[in-house]
């Protein structure tokens, strides 16, 4: 066991796991509103873009699937700093990108680096934080999802639209500059998992987490939270504007108020999921997220005002829902295998956010109008699957509960 952090160390542990967590969220955030500038300036149509935006997921899963082979045979701290320094490299490459095919190549690049991000960050929050605070912890990390949302959007396109496409991606690399050197600082080192003994075969601790019964219903149900968000989330801004009527120019306000409130709700979450359970706060938040995903998917033109209480609604209870997910995915894995299964679970989350996108994608479509057509359907399919984690996640076995 690693000596437990005190409060001061503990806090900046987490706020610095944040600004690393921050860094490659806004990198694969600020590709959505990019869209028509980049489209503009290299030449481009929706295909050529759409192939941006997945070059990024796909990298992602196949990223997972090497780094579970390795992720456990390493300090935390080491590997985290030095795939964070490889992204920041890799972003620099998309800003300094003299070509739309090098740029895909950057963007493959950046995914197969952010995609360990993730995973290693929960793995370090499981191994350094006692389950009594994890989904505190975790809330925590996770409000940097929300301030790339209320940061990310405005700002990436207010620098695109005054100094060029590329201007979003140096920012970025110089943000990951920054928080190495932070990182350097005040991460502690990570090592308990190395007294492990040492396994034969590479591949070894992947066949292990597998062949466990409650990994598998861990990784099943990951799958199906992340699957019920990401049917819908990729087609709702051009819902909003196509169909809801609201202006492409205050758009940034949907973003900015959903993402506020997202940032304020994500610690609350995270606060009664460790007083409550992580598993019964999950299930009621749940619960209230089918209520905006059929609104979002449902409604037909309203004012600014009334699609924010929908969307917000819809930002706050879905992304609200990863929080005690999050919790009892990493606490589900066995200690000394949590790496790799949480690399794995990176994988399976991509996979998922790659199949959800492309299924609603063959469901929906546009009419002559440019309105869109099936998006109902789409909220149809995200509440059945979220139903489904629902009943399925009380069937997952914790560790850690006493700790």
């Amino acid at each position: 066991m690693t000596a437990e952090l005190t409060p001061r160390a503990e806090r900046f542990f987490l706020l610095t796991l944040a600004g690393i967590q921050f860094s490659h969220v806004l990198d694969f955030v600020i590709m959505m509103p990019l869209g028509p500038i980049l489209m503009a300036a290299l030449g481009i149509g929706t295909h050529e873009f759409g192939l941006l935006v997945a070059s990024y997921s796909f990298s992602a899963a196949v990223s997972g699937i090497l780094a579970a082979t390795f992720v456990d045979q390493f300090e935390r701290k080491r590997l985290l700093l030095i795939g964070f320094a490889l992204f920041g490299l890799a972003t620099l490459a998309c800003g300094l990108a003299p070509s739309y095919s090098m740029l895909l190549l950057a963007r493959g690049m950046a995914g197969v680096f952010g995609g360990i991000m993730g995973s290693l960050i929960h793995t370090m929050i499981a191994d350094a934080i006692p389950f009594s605070r994890r989904a505190r912890a975790s809330g925590i990390v996770s409000s940097a999802f929300s301030i790339s949302t209320i940061a990310g959007v405005p700002l990436s396109l207010w620098l695109a639209n005054h100094f060029g496409w590329r201007a979003p991606f140096m920012l970025i690399a110089a943000l990951s500059v920054a928080f190495i050197a932070i990182g350097l600082r005040f991460l502690p080192e990570l090592r308990q998992h190395l007294g492990e003994e040492k396994r034969a075969h590479l591949l070894s601790a992947t066949f292990s987490v597998l062949g466990d019964a409650n990994h598998r219903r861990a990784l099943l149900f990951s799958a199906l939270v992340i699957f019920s968000g990401f049917t819908v989330i990729p087609y709702i801004t051009v819902y909003a504007v196509n169909n809801v009527g609201i202006p492409q120019v205050q758009i940034h306000i949907v973003y900015l108020v959903g993402g506020s409130a997202t940032f304020i709700s994500a610690r609350l979450i995270g606060h009664w999921a460790d007083k409550y359970g992580k598993v019964e706060v999950y299930r009621r938040v749940a619960w209230l997220a089918l209520a905006p995903v059929l609104l979002v998917t449902h409604v037909g033109a309203l004012p600014l005002w009334g699609w924010l209480i929908c969307s917000t609604s819809f930002f706050v209870l879905i992304s609200g829902r990863m929080i005690p997910a999050m919790a009892v995915i990493a606490s589900s894995a066995q200690p000394k295998l949590r790496g790799t299964f949480m690399s794995l679970n990176g994988t399976v989350q991509s996979l998922a956010m790659g199949l959800a996108t492309t299924l609603a994608g063959f469901l929906i479509s546009l009419d002559s109008s440019g309105r869109i057509v099936g998006y109902p359907l789409v909220g149809y399919v995200a509440v059945a699957a979220n139903l489904i984690a629902i009943g399925f996640v009380a069937r997952i076995v914790m560790h850690g509960r006493n700790t």
